[in-house]
């Protein structure tokens, strides 16, 4: 088990008026080095030090494109001095339709920056134009580069609320100062269920194992809270996976009896290990839930390479768990309109399971369907690019309307 990351949050709002000091970012910096040693010394590698802000057009000084460029690059060059390795600038918001459009300025002049769109939301409900806003979004930033790598920097987001630790859903929400872990997990499950007897027996293990750890990792964020007067906003352990056998969440499914994930039985087990997580007691932030990143997961590489697991698939299994679709190896003639169809799905089911969905989409410019990808990432395994099928949408959900979805009763 690793700390995929300390993230800490904060409104920057000072630091980005001319003239004005820059303490909120050294104080927040003090707290992240401090964190990190304090954590190593309990016997955790950490793997990283991030830091989220407020939604950004809440900050700009102006909605040009040029500015929010500036803004961006001033806050990535602040964050690098308090030795923080990404910043997650925080969601577009339909209510801004211009904070959309400014976002593959954004990734296209900066390196560490992530950022994010907002699809749906509880009281506002799916927003068809924020759909499409996303999907241009994602269509552009992946043309910024030969390989598609800049859409790594950009999530949209259905049902997403502040203080996940996990990039690119990280964003702040009021004024205090706070902190949470992204722990990166998913070799205690491939351990526990590697030799467990019983799917009882791997059930119970695995909570404990949780809970241990849970116990430990939040005792000693009490000290910081008081050391530092911040909040601390909980743990996620999503089962974050490495492209090693090891620490793959799909090889730990495997384990429970699946022949191949994306096989029939998958979302049985994907639903087992989303029940055995919502049943462990810690302080939560974010997802907890299964996170099935394909291309961060050498199972899940390779069995979207063989054409078992497919993006239906992946959709599917996030109604039972999961963070939605990540990492999604996409044929460069993707439309815009073929990925709103799909980020519509994901709105309709965040919103309808009540639960936080998110799409991090990458199609890659010249590459067909069944192509091998060729990211130069160590933390990206082998694959092939996926198919989508899709069309795009016409009549009433081409519209302008948002449109409300209650959760099923029950849930």
């Amino acid at each position: 088990m690793r700390i995929r990351s300390i993230t800490c949050f904060l409104d920057p709002t000072p630091a980005t008026l001319p003239g004005t000091n820059h303490l909120v970012f050294e104080h927040i910096g003090e707290l992240a080095r401090n964190a990190q040693v304090l954590y190593q010394q309990a016997g955790y590698e950490v793997q990283s030090c991030r830091l989220a802000t407020l939604p950004f057009q809440q900050y700009l000084l102006s909605r040009e494109v040029s500015g929010a460029v500036r803004v961006a690059q001033l806050l990535e060059r602040l964050a690098k001095e308090q030795g923080f390795a990404y910043l997650s600038i925080g969601p577009a918001q339909p209510e801004t339709p211009f904070s959309y459009e400014t976002i593959p300025a954004i990734l296209a002049e900066t390196e560490s920056v992530f950022t994010s769109g907002v699809m749906a939301q509880p009281k506002e409900g799916v927003s068809l134009p924020a759909v499409r806003a996303c999907a241009r979004v994602i269509w552009k930033v992946g043309k910024l580069t030969s390989d598609g790598f800049a859409n790594l920097r950009f999530a949209a987001l259905a049902n997403v609320p502040a203080f996940s630790p996990f990039f690119p859903a990280a964003y702040h929400a009021g004024s205090r100062p706070a902190f949470a872990l992204a722990i990166e997990c998913a070799d205690e499950a491939y351990r526990v269920f590697r030799k467990a007897n019983s799917l009882q027996e791997a059930r119970q293990e695995l909570i404990d194992t949780l809970e241990q750890h849970a116990q430990t990792l939040s005792s000693l964020a009490v000290e910081l809270v008081q050391n530092y007067n911040v909040d601390f906003r909980g743990l996620d352990f999503s089962l974050a996976p490495y492209p090693a056998e090891w620490c793959s969440l799909g090889a730990s499914i495997e384990r429970l009896g699946l022949p191949a994930l994306g096989n029939a039985g998958s979302l049985a087990a994907a639903a087992f290990v989303a029940d055995t997580l919502d049943r462990g007691n810690w302080r939560r932030a974010g997802f907890n839930g299964l996170m099935l990143p394909v291309l961060e997961d050498s199972a899940l590489a390779q069995r979207a390479a063989e054409g078992i697991l497919t993006i239906k698939d992946l959709l599917m299994y996030s109604a039972v768990c999961g963070t939605g679709l990540d990492t999604i190896p996409l044929p460069g003639d993707t439309t815009e309109e073929q990925i709103s169809a799909l980020l519509v799905d994901i709105s309709a089911l965040a919103l309808r399971l009540n639960k936080p969905l998110t799409a991090r989409l990458m199609p890659i410019p010249g590459k067909s369907a069944g192509d091998p990808t060729s990211f130069n990432f160590d933390f990206f395994a082998p694959s092939r690019v996926m198919a989508l099928s899709a069309a795009p949408l016409t009549g009433l959900l081409a519209s302008d309307d948002s449109f409300s979805l209650r959760p099923r009763l029950g849930s």
